[in-house]
This record gives C-alpha cells, structure tokens and sequence, in this order.
C-alpha cells in the first residue's frame, strides 16, 4: 500500500478510537446511568490527567527503549482491553478506573502517531511540512464519521451513542490500529546519551518562560481557556438528548434525535478554521487572534443557553459553526506562538508546557468545575454561567496581554 494511506488509514483510526464516544458519553453517564455533572466531569477530567505527564512518559520510552510504531500498537491495545472492560460496568468507581485506564494509554497515542507519521515521512523524501496536513485531516474526518456512525447504528432499538455499545465500537477500532501499527514503518531508538531528558519531555525546562512578563501572562491565559476545552465535549449532547429529550415538544426534532450528528459540524468547522489561520495571524497578530477565539467561545456557549432544537436550531446550528474559530484559534495558533517566541534549545520542551497548560491543567479544573456549576444552577442557566466566565477571561487578557504584532515575523514562521 501506499505510503501516505498507510499513514491516512492510521490517522483516520487514531481519531476514529475518540470520536466513538468522547462526544457521546457525557449523554449515557447522564442518561442511563444518572450520574450527577461533578461525576459525569471526572470522566472528561482524566484526560487532564493523563496529559499531565503520560505523553512525556511514554515519549521517553520511544525514545530510549521501545520504538514509536511499536509502542503505538501495545498502547491501542491495552486502551482496547480497558475499554472492552469498562463497557459493561454502571458502577460509578469501576467504570472510572477503567476508563482513566484507557484513557492514561489513549493520550500519548496522540504524539506517537504524529511522531511515527514524520519518521516515515521524512525517511520517504517527504516534505512533513507539506505532506502531513492532508494526512492529518483524514483524522478529523475519522473523528466525525465514528460520531456518526454511533448515532446512526441500534442494537435493541437503542443507539450506541446513548448505550455502552460506543465504547465497545471504540474498543474495537482500537484494537484494529492496534495490530495494524506494528505493521507500520520502523521508528528508530536513540541511546540515552542522544535523547532528551526528562525534564525535556516532560516539559519542566520550559517553566523558566513565567520569568518573561508577556509568557508568564500568555500561559496563564492559556489554561483559563483550556478549562473550556472540554465543556461542550461532556455536555452537549447531554443537554440535547436528555434535557431537551424529556420536553414532549422536542422529542422527535433532528437535534434530540440525532444529537451526534449536530455537534459533527463543529469538528467540520473545526477542519475548515484551520485554513484561515495564516491569514488571521498574519493580519491581525497572535493578541487580536486569540481575542476573536475567545469571542467565539461566548458565542459557543450563550447560543447554546439560548437555543433549542425547534424554532432555535438556527442558534444551535451557529454554535456549532463557531467552534472551529473557538478551538483552532486558541489551539493552533497558541502553538504557533510559542514556537515563534521561544528559542530552538527549549521550544519542544515550551510545546509541552503549552499542552500541560491547557490540555491538563486547564481542562482538568474545567471538566471538575463544569460539572459542579451544572449541578448548582442546572440546564440552561449552566451555558450562562460558563459564557460569564468567557467574558471575564476575554477581558482581562485584553487588558494584561501586552503583544506587538510583527508581520514580517509571522510570515516568516508560518512559511519556514
């Protein structure tokens, strides 16, 4: 096969593994198991923890001990294992072992897939600058059609998507990358001597950037938005399928019935923004950028507060749409900056700081306190609630985050 699908089959799967249940799960925990929100955000909070040191972890042994395709395979399957276990369980305890299991070996999955895809690339003649984001995208698309699917497919009359049959599918498709990994091009090994530290892989050295003012401000920013992460990820298609689900008067509509496939437009907005980031950064620099993200995540949620799955679909509709400003003007063009603001000893170590602060720091506390506002103040004073936050956090970076926007700069990182 093709080298480039090889890597497309191996992106589409790695997202694929996600997108079976991360959107959904938050409307069975809520459902069928009648969690409370704090319980239903300590499942979107493991994530936070795994992001806090598993991908720098696993990162060292690739390095060192074990190659990257090799590692990828043993982590997909171990993730299938603990999937396949956590399916069955209603437990509260049991099923978040398992999942934190799961998700503790899904996590650095992530880095390991890009890092085995730009080995094989380059190995291959490849421009990975060029050649990766086609490649990349197939994971996004992967992401959206296990959303779909699970919304689409029954057993029993009842979709996976309101079933523990999500994570089996996900389960599934976690063990077929898996073996398939271990097919895929060798990785290689450095000796302990010509491999980063720990202190690199884990980030740490780049802690010496809170000394500068303007990063200091940046990364603390960086986590109040990383608590909005994973919001809309718990709790959509909860507030759609069970909340709006119980009014008789929204029961048949598309957005009740089919929540799953709403929320995919934002992952096809998502792919879409991606494009407009050049000329966004270019025009406006990384402080005006940031601000129209974190815009975007007011609209996100105050149009979910004020919309509903009948007469205010449009408004539904248009949350969903807004999400690829929210996340990848926050999220990509954060990563950017940092690489344009650091120096090449410490920028992989300044990439996982970033990734510490909004991926774990940041959507840890947000998945805890997500939860505990909902069980306070309930659907839909709850979207109100975390809109309020999005105003605050966008105004004081207004005020706090000093930045003068260099054209020539940018273009230079965003071409080199």
């Amino acid at each position: 096969m093709n080298l480039k699908l090889r890597l497309i089959l191996m992106n589409f799967l790695q997202y694929a593994i996600w997108g079976a249940w991360l959107i959904s799960l938050g409307a069975y925990l809520g459902g069928k198991l009648n969690f409370t929100g704090v319980q239903i955000g300590s499942f979107f909070a493991t994530m936070g923890i795994a992001s806090l040191f598993m991908p720098g972890l696993l990162g060292i042994i690739a390095d060192r001990f074990i190659p990257a395709e090799k590692l990828l395979g043993i982590c997909h399957l171990l993730g299938a294992m603990f999937l396949f276990l956590a399916a069955p369980q209603t437990e509260y305890i049991t099923l978040y072992t398992y999942i934190l299991l799961a998700v503790f070996f899904y996590m650095p999955t992530i880095a390991l897939s890009n890092a085995v895809a730009y080995n094989a690339l380059e190995k291959s003649g490849h421009d990975t600058v060029k050649s990766f984001p086609p490649i990349r995208v197939w994971g996004t698309v992967g992401f959206i059609i296990a959303m779909i699917s699970v919304d689409l497919l029954r057993i029993d009359g009842m979709k996976f998507s309101q079933t523990a049959y999500q994570l089996y599918f996900s389960a599934g498709l976690s063990f077929i990358l898996g073996i398939y990994s271990f097919t895929l091009p060798k990785c290689p090994i450095s000796p302990a001597s010509e491999s980063k530290s720990w202190v690199d892989n884990f980030g740490l050295r780049a802690f010496a950037l809170f000394k500068q003012r303007k990063m200091a401000v940046f990364f603390t920013f960086s986590m109040l938005l990383g608590v909005a992460l994973q919001i809309t990820n718990m709790f959509a298609n909860d507030y759609l399928t069970n909340h709006f689900g119980k009014m008789p008067q929204y029961q048949d509509t598309f957005g009740v019935q089919y929540a799953n496939i709403l929320i995919s437009i934002s992952q096809m907005s998502e792919t879409l923004c991606i494009l407009l980031i050049p000329f966004f950064l270019k025009r406006f620099g990384i402080k005006k950028v940031m601000l129209i993200s974190m815009f975007a995540w007011i609209l996100r949620f105050g149009l979910l507060g004020l919309g509903d799955p009948g007469g205010g679909v449009w408004m539904l509709v248009l949350s969903m749409l807004v999400y690829g400003v929210a996340f990848d003007f926050f999220n990509i063009s954060g990563s950017l900056f940092v690489e344009q603001e650091t120096s090449p000893r410490i920028r992989s170590s300044a990439q996982g700081l970033f990734m510490i602060m909004t991926n774990g720091i940041g959507a840890f506390i947000g998945s805890y306190a997500a939860g505990q506002v909902l069980d306070m103040v309930g659907w839909p004073n709850a979207w109100f609630v975390f809109t309020s936050y999005s105003v605050v956090v966008m105004i004081l970076f207004a005020i706090l985050f000093q930045y003068k926007h260099d054209p020539v700069k940018i273009e230079r990182h965003l071409v080199g």
